[in-house]
């Protein structure tokens, strides 16, 4: 039976379609675009990237049985647009990418069709090294963000701290005498590292609930409220890590809020590395292979593109390629859940080529007639921007509880009025055995022993702790 959502559908053999075109010749058709413009563009002098840089389109015929520039294939005949060449390569290097590696990613091997698209219409491909995402785009949508490069290309010039999505490239595919446009893009969730849990948030309560079928995935793009109720504690980040991200999100909220781009999601993937743990023990204790990492068996590969990994975009620090060895490095930001457990965090900024154009707010109108005006998604770009940040600073990520001392509290061991002593020197244990700041301490208490310690010139007893073999030193604040 033939299904269509927007302009994807389904042919009768079972292939997945977009506007009538087969999704294999749509990406034989990309792939042969992508390998003539870049090699083409390698021939243009470098140089600065001009104003009208920003609103060329190149163009190219590729007719079936072949040119003098371009080769024979299999897949019709089709045009293939480049905008904006000059500033787009611009973009790739400022983020590291070389010619050749954007060419091995893309071209190099078969793209991959992404399963579980979503409820947007697009057909999403990843690159086979997990690097790249293509992504199918309305004219509209396309339009929009070759109005957005000049602002796009200040800013990144600004910041290289953004969640926002990293454009490498806007192209389209005539065939069939259909325009399907295409934007190549950062890819935010990794297919070698497994997610546990998937959220798209956007700071709305208003039908923000993943729908029954979605939860019949193997893993399920939730909501908001189902964030609220799966994790009421949000994610723990360290405060240093929470603060990175609180002013990153602020400030992409900022711009998005200036270029009245509304409608957007941070897309959150989980990967819960205790879990992990558990289940390759299990893999292991079954007779499966002792190297596993992953489901496929595949060691996570440093990405090419700088600035890519979650923790490089609250950073803006660009990590050094080569080899991943431990889960630390997998380019997820560390944190934990509301159990303790170790979890790595990836996140971007999605869906950003909204504007609050009259359509939308003919929506946002009469969705406040039937709901909450302030709970619907759709709203005008500065109250947007305003819950989105809150919800997401407030609600999702939290500082990292002290979750030892809370424990310690609740037992009545250690008094509210206790804090840790971060400079011991008068224990008759080794100074450096001691944990000196309370995001030292380990997020589960397993073992503890307790004695107090009094002195003569503090009237107040310290607490010398044992706790999971650490050493620890409470004392009363003045």
């Amino acid at each position: 039976m033939k299904k269509t959502i927007g302009h994807r559908g389904v042919d009768p053999k079972g292939e997945t379609t977009y506007k009538k075109t087969t999704s294999s010749a749509l990406k034989g058709a990309i792939q042969l675009g992508i390998t003539h413009t870049v090699g083409s563009l390698s021939q243009k002098a470098e140089r600065d990237v001009l104003m009208q840089d920003f609103y060329v389109v190149e163009s190219i015929f590729f007719p079936s049985e072949g040119s003098n520039l371009t080769p024979a294939h299999h897949h019709g005949d089709f045009r293939f647009k480049t905008y904006a060449p000059i500033a787009f390569r611009y973009f790739r290097e400022l983020f590291g990418i070389r010619p050749d590696d954007y060419l091995y990613s893309l071209c190099n091997d078969p793209l991959i069709e992404l399963s579980n698209p979503g409820a947007s219409g697009s057909i999403f491909y990843v690159t086979s090294d997990d690097e790249f995402i293509i992504k199918t785009v309305q004219h509209k949508e396309a339009e929009f963000l070759q109005k957005l490069l000049p602002g796009y290309f200040m800013n990144l010039n600004q910041n290289k701290r953004t969640l926002l999505p990293k454009f490498y490239g806007l192209y389209c595919v005539q065939a069939g005498g259909k325009n399907i446009r295409i934007v190549v893009m950062n890819n935010l969730l990794p297919c070698s590292v497994p997610m546990h849990l998937k959220y798209d948030l956007k700071g709305s309560t208003c039908k923000r609930r993943a729908s029954p079928k979605e939860r019949e995935k193997r893993v399920p793009t939730f909501k908001d409220l189902d964030f609220i109720q799966d994790m009421p504690e949000g994610i723990q980040l360290e405060p240093d890590n929470y603060n990175a991200l609180s002013k990153t999100i602020q400030r992409d909220c900022l711009l998005l809020q200036s270029f009245k781009i509304m409608d957007y999601s941070l897309l959150v993937g989980i990967h819960n590395v205790d879990q992990a743990c558990r289940e390759r023990a299990g893999v292991v204790e079954g007779g499966g292979s002792e190297g596993a990492v992953t489901p496929d068996h595949r060691r996570p590969q440093a990405q090419k593109a700088l600035y890519s990994t979650a923790m490089e975009s609250i950073q803006g620090e660009a990590k050094g390629k080569g080899a991943l060895e431990t889960e630390d490095q997998w380019g997820g930001i560390p944190a934990r859940n509301s159990k303790g457990e170790r979890i790595l965090v990836y996140i971007g900024i999605i869906d950003i080529l909204q504007s609050y154009r009259f359509i939308k707010k003919i929506e946002h109108s009469w969705k406040a007639l039937v709901h909450d005006g302030d709970t619907v998604s759709v709203h005008r770009p500065g109250f947007y921007a305003e819950r989105f940040q809150r919800f997401m600073c407030n609600t999702v990520f939290k500082k990292a509880r002290k979750f030892i001392k809370l424990q310690l509290f609740q037992r009545g061991i250690v008094h509210p009025k206790m804090t840790i002593q971060s400079s011991v020197t008068h224990s008759h244990v080794d100074p450096k055995t001691f944990i000196e700041r309370e995001s030292d301490i380990p997020p589960k208490l397993s073992s503890f022993k307790s004695s107090e310690i009094h002195h003569k010139s503090d009237p107040y007893p310290r607490l010398f702790c044992i706790i999971n073999g650490l050493n620890v030193l409470f004392i009363h604040k003045c």
